[in-house]
């Protein structure tokens, strides 16, 4: 076999990893895991998604995008176990109650996949739906890993005074993001894909330097299988209704990142494309559920890479795959990367995801505003911001099944940005 399709399989490799690697840390601190549990969930992270990277580039939508946790749970997931206590739900049953909503997510995906209803739910997400979805979803995010910068723990918005900002690490934290903004901006085309990575060992070194800490990795000799590792299956029917309605939103990934690419591969998508692609996804974030992973979704994220690489190619993207599982069987890795600290990898992610700004823009710019229709979207963003800035306190006179669900801003502006779009004629406005 030739060296560029490993060349280029390794690029996919540091793609796949930097948008991957904290993800289980961030999890592992707002859901107050052990050591243990987190080098389980990074191993799991690293198998699953190179696994599932693989199976969709061979019989899925045939096409090299990233299947990884997708950051609409990540961000739900991330906002419940900050808010939830603040309600007066243990961290426990948050962990448990979102187990049993991701496996009905996962089931409902599955089936929306092999009835193939992709296409007509696609008439849910317009460009209006999108714009308020990229811009809301970048809030909630930004503020998740801004949190993480600071060095403010996550799920202690109602603890004590001692919860405060921590200057040092917040300016080594700022620090990183100068950097990595530097190479995104400035560095040679050939080098600027590597901005996240460079700023995670940069970082990481030099938070083991000044803060003089030393990482404890644990000691794992061989592969650990665990299951319900956020938490033994619970039933608060509440934080279950969130589940599904992001499980349902969710599928917006699956369009945009299936739409974005079609100029690129000079292809138009087809009810089969959509058809294995959700089923696919299903199954995912089925088995996301039982084993503790938030659950997948095509990255639409993957567009600007390869607008970036040009790498269009399979091959590439499957080796890249192969060599994500590789890393994940091997505990030894999974260990070393279970310390890179919160703060760092919070800040890294902080700039990828400023992107997301762009991204809204984007679908904005499609949109004809008058001072007429531009309620569509301004209720919706504002709505969402709003709610996202009041503490989880204020929800607490709701009726207990609502509460998780209408606290979240983002979910709450996506519903109805999308229920202004389908209830309002605004065209004839």
């Amino acid at each position: 076999m030739k060296l560029r399709p490993w060349v280029s399989g390794v690029q996919w490799l540091f793609f796949m990893f930097t948008n991957t690697v904290v993800i289980p840390i961030t999890i592992g601190a707002a859901f107050s895991l052990s050591q243990e549990s987190i080098v389980t969930l990074m191993q799991y992270s690293f198998i699953v998604t190179g696994i599932a990277c693989m199976i969709q580039a061979g019989i899925g939508h045939k096409r090299a995008i990233m299947e990884g946790q997708s950051g609409l749970w990540w961000g739900v997931m991330l906002s419940l176990a900050a808010i939830a206590p603040a309600q007066g739900i243990p961290i426990a049953t948050v962990g448990g109650s979102l187990i049993v909503g991701i496996i009905i997510s996962g089931i409902l995906t599955l089936m929306i996949g092999i009835t193939g209803l992709g296409p007509l739910l696609s008439r849910m997400f317009t460009p209006n739906v999108m714009g308020v979805f990229m811009f809301l979803f970048g809030c909630q995010i930004l503020g998740i890993f801004l949190q993480g910068m600071l060095g403010v723990p996550f799920g202690n918005e109602t603890s004590d005074s001692e919860v405060a900002i921590n200057l040092p690490v917040s300016l080594l934290s700022i620090i990183i993001v100068l950097i990595v903004i530097f190479i995104s901006v400035k560095a040679p085309a050939k080098y600027r894909p590597y901005g996240l990575l460079i700023g995670i060992l940069i970082g990481w070194f030099a938070y083991n330097m000044i803060f003089s800490t030393e990482a404890t990795m644990t000691n794992i000799t061989g592969f650990q299988f665990d299951i319900f590792i956020l938490g033994t299956p619970d039933f608060h029917w509440g934080i279950i209704l969130t589940a599904v309605v992001t499980g349902i939103l969710n599928l917006a990934n699956t369009f945009g990142s299936l739409k974005g690419t079609e100029p690129m591969y000079d292809i138009s998508t087809t009810k089969s494309d959509y058809r294995r692609s959700f089923s696919i996804t299903g199954v995912t974030t089925t088995i996301a559920g039982i084993i503790g992973l938030i659950p997948y979704a095509p990255y639409v994220s993957s567009i600007g890479f390869l607008s970036q690489t040009r790498i269009l190619q399979r091959l590439p993207f499957v080796l890249a795959g192969i060599m994500f599982v590789s890393v994940g069987v091997v505990p030894l890795f999974a260990s070393i990367f279970a310390t890179i600290p919160l703060s760092i990898g919070s800040a890294v992610l902080f700039v990828a995801y400023l992107q997301l700004f762009l991204s809204a823009f984007g679908f904005f710019k499609q949109m004809n505003f008058t001072s007429t229709n531009v309620y569509r979207t301004a209720i919706p963003v504002f709505t969402g911001v709003i709610i996202m800035t009041m503490p989880g306190t204020y929800f607490s006179s709701l009726p207990e099944l609502w509460q998780p669900l209408l606290s979240n801003g983002l979910l709450v502006g996506l519903m109805l940005a999308i229920v202004l779009e389908m209830a309002i004629p605004w065209d004839r406005i």
